[in-house]
């Protein structure tokens, strides 16, 4: 998998590294396929308790959240939800600018967290994000328009650099990664708990 820390600690931008490393859609593929894997490999061993398992978080702070949960830590169901939710915001980004449609909206939709609620749940949402992923990549044109790039905020902009379609599947996907640590943390604590009660 990809270190994304130079880009996340602004040494290097997202669209500089794609270009650099010349990540077209294979490469957005292979990386996107690891991902998914590995997060699949995370639900060995848990049971469907362990995927609403409410886990103790007292870096919780989310300004976004529905009134009274704005403090709450993310159980496993949750945080695949919000994960796959900005990986297939990426990937249809990609698919827009490859296209020479320079995005302004967001295209993302998040599946309701508290709808899953089993490790059947889980995968089916995780193999669901892996093909819709997939199926993005599969609308670049063989000649994909990489000057195309997102609009988005000065703020935005300044902090993260210009998007076009690899940037922005490769900025999706590292926020998937960033929250590997949570989401161990998360089944570390729900394995924990299941072992104290038995």
């Amino acid at each position: 998998m990809i270190d994304f820390s130079p880009m996340r600690e602004g040494e290097l931008t997202y669209l500089d590294y794609a270009g650099r490393e010349n990540i077209g859609p294979v490469e957005l593929k292979q990386f996107s396929d690891e991902s998914v894997d590995f997060l699949l490999s995370l639900l060995d061993g848990l049971s469907d308790a362990d995927i609403v398992f409410d886990p103790e978080d007292p870096a919780a702070d989310d300004p976004f959240a529905v009134e009274g949960e704005e403090e709450i830590g993310w159980n496993f169901g949750h945080l695949i939800a919000h994960v796959t939710a900005s990986s297939e915001e990426g990937a249809a980004l990609s698919s827009l600018l490859a296209r020479g449609v320079p995005a302004s909206e967001r295209p993302r939709y998040e599946t309701p967290w508290r709808d899953i609620k089993t490790v059947a749940q889980v995968r089916q949402r995780l193999q669901e994000s892996r093909r819709m992923r997939n199926a993005y990549l599969e609308t670049w044109p063989d000649a994909p328009l990489l000057d195309v790039c997102r609009v988005a905020s000065e703020r935005f902009t300044a902090k993260f650099g210009e998007m076009n379609a690899p940037a922005a599947f490769l900025f999706g996907l590292s926020h998937e990664v960033g929250h590997y640590e949570q989401i161990k943390e998360v089944k570390r604590q729900a394995l924990a708990a299941r072992a104290a009660t038995a």
